[in-house]
């Protein structure tokens, strides 16, 4: 079974990037100011003490690129899993930045949380929502085997929503 602190704790390396699932090394200001992007249409800015639970209670692929002269790294895409760790995915927040965009790591990122869910045996299901029928929906349905969920009412399953309080404006 995958254990959560193993989940938590995994590194991924290319080039000058990397991937960390360690929550903790995500700076939160940076994170905030894009979700008040309209780059990021799905959410908004939040306290940053509630965005700093939220990141804790969650499965975090931070993207960050290194920079050789300071020796640090800079937050440059992020995807977040809302997970129990065993049974259920679902999967939000998946940006890079635009100044990182067409260089394959928006794919590289899915691809480690693909790898991720994939080592979880008692995975029943993992989802995400995407208005972006252009882009998004062939990407999920490419990379992570995704597929779009139909019904009618009273057949088959159905998907409900109550948006809440914190539900942006954007959409």
């Amino acid at each position: 079974m995958a254990e959560r602190s193993t989940l938590q704790d995994r590194t991924w390396s290319k080039d000058q990037y990397f991937i960390s699932t360690d929550w903790s090394l995500i700076p939160i200001a940076k994170l905030n100011a894009a979700f008040g992007s309209n780059d990021i249409y799905w959410a908004k800015p939040m306290p940053e003490e509630a965005l700093r639970v939220t990141l804790q209670n969650s499965l975090c692929f931070g993207l960050y690129e290194r920079n050789p002269i300071t020796l640090g790294a800079e937050l440059v895409g992020i995807a977040r899993c809302v997970t129990d760790f065993t049974t259920f995915v679902y999967l939000t927040d998946v940006y890079v930045w635009p100044t990182h965009q067409g260089k394959g790591l928006g794919k590289w990122l899915i691809k480690c949380v693909q790898e991720v869910i994939e080592s979880m045996p008692y995975l029943r299901r993992s989802m995400l929502f995407t208005s972006d029928w252009e882009r998004s929906v062939p990407f999920y349905e490419k990379y992570m085997d995704m597929q779009i969920l139909e019904s009618t009412r009273g057949a088959g399953l159905a998907i409900l929503q109550r948006k809440g309080h914190g539900f942006p404006d954007k959409l």
